[in-house]
Protein backbone atom coordinates (compact mmCIF):
# COMPACT_ATOMS: atom_id res chain seq x y z
CA UNK A 1 0.00 0.00 0.00
CA UNK A 2 2.75 1.92 0.75
CA UNK A 3 4.34 1.73 -2.84
CA UNK A 4 1.04 2.47 -4.12
CA UNK A 5 0.46 5.46 -2.36
CA UNK A 6 4.14 6.89 -3.48
CA UNK A 7 3.11 5.71 -7.07
CA UNK A 8 0.03 7.71 -6.97
CA UNK A 9 2.16 10.59 -5.77
CA UNK A 10 4.42 9.94 -8.80
CA UNK A 11 1.42 10.46 -11.32
CA UNK A 12 -0.57 13.53 -9.34
CA UNK A 13 2.63 15.57 -9.37
CA UNK A 14 2.81 16.28 -13.21
CA UNK A 15 -1.50 17.24 -12.67
CA UNK A 16 -0.82 19.36 -9.93
CA UNK A 17 2.42 21.62 -11.95
CA UNK A 18 0.42 21.82 -14.66
CA UNK A 19 -2.46 23.41 -12.52
CA UNK A 20 -0.75 25.48 -10.93
CA UNK A 21 0.99 26.91 -14.27
CA UNK A 22 -2.79 27.17 -15.64
CA UNK A 23 -4.06 28.65 -12.43
CA UNK A 24 -0.92 31.69 -12.83
CA UNK A 25 -1.89 32.06 -16.33
CA UNK A 26 -5.54 32.90 -15.82
CA UNK A 27 -4.39 35.23 -13.44
CA UNK A 28 -1.96 36.75 -14.96
CA UNK A 29 -2.15 39.69 -17.29
CA UNK A 30 -2.51 38.71 -21.36
CA UNK A 31 -0.18 40.23 -23.57
CA UNK A 32 -1.62 42.00 -26.60
CA UNK A 33 -0.27 40.77 -29.68
CA UNK A 34 1.17 42.68 -32.41
CA UNK A 35 -1.30 42.75 -35.30
CA UNK A 36 -0.81 43.87 -39.01
CA UNK A 37 -1.46 47.70 -39.73
CA UNK A 38 -4.57 48.63 -40.61
CA UNK A 39 -5.76 52.37 -41.46
CA UNK A 40 -5.79 54.67 -38.19
CA UNK A 41 -6.99 58.04 -38.54
CA UNK A 42 -5.24 58.66 -35.25
CA UNK A 43 -1.99 57.72 -36.82
CA UNK A 44 -2.98 59.67 -40.10
CA UNK A 45 -3.41 63.05 -37.97
CA UNK A 46 -0.02 62.57 -36.18
CA UNK A 47 1.71 61.66 -39.36
CA UNK A 48 0.61 64.75 -40.74
CA UNK A 49 0.95 66.86 -38.01
CA UNK A 50 4.52 66.17 -37.69
CA UNK A 51 5.08 66.37 -41.46
CA UNK A 52 3.92 69.40 -41.25
CA UNK A 53 6.19 71.01 -37.98
CA UNK A 54 9.48 68.78 -38.59
CA UNK A 55 10.00 68.62 -42.68
CA UNK A 56 11.15 72.20 -43.23
CA UNK A 57 14.28 73.43 -44.68
CA UNK A 58 15.78 74.74 -41.26
CA UNK A 59 15.50 71.08 -40.14
CA UNK A 60 18.25 70.72 -43.18
CA UNK A 61 20.87 72.32 -40.56
CA UNK A 62 22.20 68.31 -38.99
CA UNK A 63 21.60 66.23 -42.14
CA UNK A 64 23.92 65.18 -44.82
CA UNK A 65 20.99 66.19 -47.40
CA UNK A 66 22.30 69.55 -46.62
CA UNK A 67 25.38 69.80 -48.41
CA UNK A 68 23.80 67.82 -51.49
CA UNK A 69 21.32 71.02 -51.92
CA UNK A 70 24.01 72.96 -52.16
CA UNK A 71 24.68 71.88 -55.82
CA UNK A 72 22.22 72.62 -58.34
CA UNK A 73 23.05 70.94 -61.50
CA UNK A 74 21.25 67.30 -60.68
CA UNK A 75 24.31 65.40 -62.03
CA UNK A 76 26.25 67.19 -59.41
CA UNK A 77 23.40 66.20 -56.79
CA UNK A 78 23.18 62.49 -57.65
CA UNK A 79 27.46 61.77 -57.31
CA UNK A 80 26.90 64.38 -54.17
CA UNK A 81 24.11 62.37 -52.88
CA UNK A 82 25.64 58.77 -53.58
CA UNK A 83 28.77 59.82 -51.78
CA UNK A 84 27.10 61.19 -49.03
CA UNK A 85 24.24 58.80 -48.46
CA UNK A 86 26.82 55.62 -48.57
CA UNK A 87 28.54 57.77 -45.76
CA UNK A 88 25.58 58.24 -43.75
CA UNK A 89 26.12 55.78 -40.73
CA UNK A 90 27.52 57.17 -37.20
CA UNK A 91 26.98 60.09 -35.32
CA UNK A 92 25.63 63.19 -37.69
CA UNK A 93 28.20 65.46 -37.32
CA UNK A 94 30.71 63.03 -37.79
CA UNK A 95 28.84 61.95 -40.78
CA UNK A 96 29.04 65.86 -41.88
CA UNK A 97 32.89 66.23 -41.85
CA UNK A 98 33.21 62.95 -43.38
CA UNK A 99 30.86 64.12 -46.20
CA UNK A 100 33.16 67.38 -46.71
CA UNK A 101 36.24 65.62 -46.56
CA UNK A 102 35.25 63.08 -49.33
CA UNK A 103 33.77 66.04 -51.48
CA UNK A 104 36.69 69.01 -50.99
CA UNK A 105 38.60 66.54 -54.19
CA UNK A 106 35.59 67.84 -56.59
CA UNK A 107 35.40 71.38 -55.86
CA UNK A 108 31.98 72.66 -57.04
CA UNK A 109 31.06 70.38 -59.75
CA UNK A 110 31.08 66.96 -58.32
CA UNK A 111 30.51 65.36 -62.11
CA UNK A 112 32.58 67.46 -64.29
CA UNK A 113 35.44 66.91 -61.82
CA UNK A 114 35.15 63.35 -61.00
CA UNK A 115 34.54 62.69 -65.19
CA UNK A 116 37.57 64.54 -66.42
CA UNK A 117 39.83 62.33 -63.48
CA UNK A 118 42.78 59.83 -64.62
CA UNK A 119 42.58 56.76 -62.23
CA UNK A 120 45.86 57.85 -60.78
CA UNK A 121 44.37 60.63 -59.82
CA UNK A 122 41.07 59.33 -58.22
CA UNK A 123 43.85 57.15 -56.35
CA UNK A 124 45.72 59.99 -55.29
CA UNK A 125 42.98 62.47 -54.28
CA UNK A 126 41.61 59.80 -51.74
CA UNK A 127 44.51 58.13 -50.52
CA UNK A 128 44.36 59.31 -46.95
CA UNK A 129 40.65 59.36 -46.56
CA UNK A 130 38.81 57.21 -43.42
CA UNK A 131 36.08 57.21 -41.91
CA UNK A 132 35.04 54.21 -39.14
CA UNK A 133 35.34 51.17 -41.63
CA UNK A 134 35.35 53.23 -44.95
CA UNK A 135 39.25 52.58 -45.85
CA UNK A 136 41.20 54.59 -48.75
CA UNK A 137 40.52 51.29 -50.83
CA UNK A 138 36.62 51.60 -50.83
CA UNK A 139 37.01 54.93 -51.28
CA UNK A 140 38.52 54.84 -54.56
CA UNK A 141 36.16 51.91 -55.52
CA UNK A 142 33.30 54.02 -54.59
CA UNK A 143 34.57 57.11 -56.66
CA UNK A 144 35.91 54.38 -59.43
CA UNK A 145 32.68 53.20 -59.69
CA UNK A 146 31.01 56.11 -60.14
CA UNK A 147 33.37 57.48 -62.59
CA UNK A 148 32.45 54.55 -64.50
CA UNK A 149 29.51 54.98 -64.47
CA UNK A 150 29.06 58.21 -65.90
CA UNK A 151 32.02 57.62 -68.30
CA UNK A 152 29.37 54.63 -69.77
CA UNK A 153 26.14 55.71 -69.22
CA UNK A 154 26.05 59.52 -68.67
CA UNK A 155 24.59 60.11 -65.20
CA UNK A 156 23.62 57.72 -62.22
CA UNK A 157 20.31 57.95 -63.27
CA UNK A 158 20.40 56.54 -66.88
CA UNK A 159 22.79 53.65 -64.98
CA UNK A 160 19.67 53.43 -62.47
CA UNK A 161 16.95 53.39 -65.28
CA UNK A 162 19.10 51.22 -67.23
CA UNK A 163 19.14 48.88 -64.27
CA UNK A 164 15.30 49.21 -64.08
CA UNK A 165 14.47 48.31 -67.84
CA UNK A 166 16.74 45.07 -67.13
CA UNK A 167 15.04 43.90 -63.81
CA UNK A 168 11.61 44.63 -65.33
CA UNK A 169 12.50 42.45 -68.52
CA UNK A 170 14.24 39.85 -66.10
CA UNK A 171 10.76 39.61 -63.72
CA UNK A 172 8.67 39.60 -66.76
CA UNK A 173 7.06 43.24 -66.67
CA UNK A 174 6.57 45.93 -69.33
CA UNK A 175 9.85 47.53 -69.70
CA UNK A 176 7.64 50.39 -71.62
CA UNK A 177 6.53 53.77 -70.61
CA UNK A 178 7.33 53.29 -66.45
CA UNK A 179 5.45 56.92 -66.13
CA UNK A 180 2.19 55.87 -67.59
CA UNK A 181 2.59 52.22 -66.19
CA UNK A 182 2.55 53.41 -62.50
CA UNK A 183 0.04 56.11 -62.60
CA UNK A 184 -2.22 53.40 -63.42
CA UNK A 185 -1.31 50.76 -60.38
CA UNK A 186 -4.81 49.87 -59.49
CA UNK A 187 -5.21 48.07 -63.09
CA UNK A 188 -3.91 45.08 -63.18
CA UNK A 189 -0.94 46.10 -61.66
CA UNK A 190 -0.63 46.16 -57.48
CA UNK A 191 1.62 48.52 -55.55
CA UNK A 192 3.58 45.75 -54.26
CA UNK A 193 4.55 45.37 -57.63
CA UNK A 194 6.07 48.32 -58.35
CA UNK A 195 7.91 48.35 -54.93
CA UNK A 196 8.98 44.85 -55.90
CA UNK A 197 10.18 46.44 -59.17
CA UNK A 198 12.25 49.28 -57.10
CA UNK A 199 13.58 46.91 -55.20
CA UNK A 200 15.21 44.39 -58.63
CA UNK A 201 16.18 47.95 -59.82
CA UNK A 202 18.12 48.69 -56.85
CA UNK A 203 19.73 45.23 -56.60
CA UNK A 204 20.43 45.62 -60.29
CA UNK A 205 22.28 49.55 -60.02
CA UNK A 206 24.37 47.92 -56.44
CA UNK A 207 25.80 44.80 -58.55
CA UNK A 208 26.67 47.26 -61.55
CA UNK A 209 28.21 49.79 -59.09
CA UNK A 210 30.35 46.63 -57.76
CA UNK A 211 31.30 45.52 -61.00
CA UNK A 212 32.28 49.16 -61.97
CA UNK A 213 34.73 48.89 -58.71
CA UNK A 214 36.45 45.91 -59.99
CA UNK A 215 37.86 47.85 -62.73
CA UNK A 216 40.00 49.94 -60.41
CA UNK A 217 40.05 47.81 -57.52
CA UNK A 218 40.95 43.78 -57.67
CA UNK A 219 39.34 43.85 -54.17
CA UNK A 220 36.24 45.60 -55.90
CA UNK A 221 34.03 47.96 -53.14
CA UNK A 222 33.49 46.70 -49.86
CA UNK A 223 29.63 44.99 -50.06
CA UNK A 224 29.08 46.12 -46.20
CA UNK A 225 29.60 49.70 -47.80
CA UNK A 226 26.65 49.32 -50.15
CA UNK A 227 24.67 46.27 -49.73
CA UNK A 228 22.44 44.10 -51.96
CA UNK A 229 19.35 44.67 -50.57
CA UNK A 230 18.23 41.40 -52.15
CA UNK A 231 20.78 39.65 -50.04
CA UNK A 232 17.98 40.55 -47.14
CA UNK A 233 19.75 43.79 -45.74
CA UNK A 234 17.40 47.00 -45.08
CA UNK A 235 19.82 48.71 -47.34
CA UNK A 236 19.56 52.22 -45.10
CA UNK A 237 21.66 54.40 -47.43
CA UNK A 238 20.42 53.03 -50.36
CA UNK A 239 17.07 53.77 -50.15
CA UNK A 240 17.74 57.15 -48.71
CA UNK A 241 19.93 57.96 -51.68
CA UNK A 242 16.96 56.96 -53.86
CA UNK A 243 14.65 59.02 -51.84
CA UNK A 244 16.75 62.06 -52.10
CA UNK A 245 16.78 61.82 -55.67
CA UNK A 246 13.14 60.80 -56.42
CA UNK A 247 11.19 62.76 -53.90
CA UNK A 248 10.97 66.47 -54.68
CA UNK A 249 9.55 68.96 -51.56
CA UNK A 250 10.96 71.43 -49.34
CA UNK A 251 13.48 69.11 -48.36
CA UNK A 252 14.10 66.25 -51.20
CA UNK A 253 15.25 67.94 -54.42
CA UNK A 254 13.65 65.29 -56.39
CA UNK A 255 16.36 65.42 -59.64
CA UNK A 256 15.34 61.69 -60.68
CA UNK A 257 11.93 62.86 -63.29
CA UNK A 258 11.34 59.07 -65.05
CA UNK A 259 10.50 57.37 -61.79
CA UNK A 260 7.92 57.41 -59.29
CA UNK A 261 7.73 57.74 -55.45
CA UNK A 262 5.08 55.38 -55.10
CA UNK A 263 8.00 52.78 -55.33
CA UNK A 264 10.10 53.49 -53.06
CA UNK A 265 10.99 51.58 -49.83
CA UNK A 266 11.58 53.53 -46.64
CA UNK A 267 15.10 53.97 -45.22
CA UNK A 268 15.21 52.09 -41.54
CA UNK A 269 17.45 53.77 -39.33
CA UNK A 270 17.42 52.86 -35.54
CA UNK A 271 15.04 56.21 -35.18
CA UNK A 272 12.91 54.61 -37.91
CA UNK A 273 12.94 51.70 -36.13
CA UNK A 274 12.16 52.61 -33.08
CA UNK A 275 9.19 54.97 -34.21
CA UNK A 276 7.40 51.71 -35.93
CA UNK A 277 8.02 49.54 -33.44
CA UNK A 278 6.77 52.04 -30.08
CA UNK A 279 4.61 54.70 -31.72
CA UNK A 280 2.84 53.51 -34.55
CA UNK A 281 2.82 49.62 -34.09
CA UNK A 282 4.37 49.39 -37.39
CA UNK A 283 6.15 46.46 -36.36
CA UNK A 284 6.36 44.20 -33.01
CA UNK A 285 8.16 44.91 -30.73
CA UNK A 286 12.23 44.01 -31.00
CA UNK A 287 13.75 41.17 -28.30
CA UNK A 288 17.35 43.45 -28.51
CA UNK A 289 16.90 46.86 -28.81
CA UNK A 290 19.82 46.94 -30.83
CA UNK A 291 18.56 44.48 -33.24
CA UNK A 292 19.13 46.00 -37.01
CA UNK A 293 16.69 46.29 -39.34
CA UNK A 294 16.22 43.43 -42.51
CA UNK A 295 14.68 43.91 -46.10
CA UNK A 296 11.14 42.58 -44.53
CA UNK A 297 10.95 45.30 -42.19
CA UNK A 298 11.76 47.78 -44.99
CA UNK A 299 8.85 46.17 -46.73
CA UNK A 300 6.25 45.79 -43.75
CA UNK A 301 7.04 49.62 -42.93
CA UNK A 302 6.77 50.96 -46.16
CA UNK A 303 3.16 48.78 -46.49
CA UNK A 304 1.76 50.16 -43.35
CA UNK A 305 2.67 53.73 -44.76
CA UNK A 306 1.32 53.36 -48.41
CA UNK A 307 -2.00 53.50 -45.71
CA UNK A 308 -1.13 56.93 -45.46
CA UNK A 309 0.13 58.20 -48.75
CA UNK A 310 -0.06 55.09 -51.14
CA UNK A 311 1.57 57.71 -53.63
CA UNK A 312 4.32 58.67 -51.71
CA UNK A 313 4.98 56.45 -49.08
CA UNK A 314 8.45 57.77 -47.78
CA UNK A 315 6.97 60.81 -47.43
CA UNK A 316 7.10 61.30 -43.37
CA UNK A 317 10.85 59.43 -43.24
CA UNK A 318 13.01 62.81 -43.06
CA UNK A 319 9.56 64.13 -40.45
CA UNK A 320 10.09 61.35 -38.43
CA UNK A 321 13.77 60.84 -37.69
CA UNK A 322 13.86 64.55 -37.09
CA UNK A 323 13.02 64.81 -33.08
CA UNK A 324 15.71 61.54 -32.35
CA UNK A 325 18.18 62.89 -34.60
CA UNK A 326 18.06 66.43 -34.25
CA UNK A 327 15.38 67.40 -30.66
CA UNK A 328 14.25 71.10 -30.75
CA UNK A 329 11.80 72.26 -28.49
CA UNK A 330 8.17 71.26 -28.65
CA UNK A 331 9.41 67.92 -30.39
CA UNK A 332 8.32 65.98 -26.56
CA UNK A 333 5.24 65.56 -28.22
CA UNK A 334 6.38 63.24 -30.71
CA UNK A 335 8.19 61.36 -28.49
CA UNK A 336 7.48 57.29 -28.86
CA UNK A 337 7.99 57.21 -24.58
Amino acid sequence: MKNLSLQESEKSSPQKENERIASRQAHSPKKVSWQKPSYDPAISCFLEEIYAECNRSERLELDPLAIVRRYEKPEDMEVAGLLCSTLAFGSVELIMQACEKALKPLGEHPAKALREMRRNEIEHAWAFFQYRFCFPKDMIALMSAIHEALDSYGSLEALFLKCDTLSRQNTGKDPGDSAANEQKTHKGKTETDWQENILAASSTFVLKLHELALKAQPEGLRKNLLPDPCKGSAAKRLFLFLRWMIRHDEIDPGCWNSISPARLIVPMDTHMIRTCTERLRFLPRRKSAGTMASLRDALSVTEAFRLYAPEDPVKYDFALTRPGIDPRPGDERFSCL
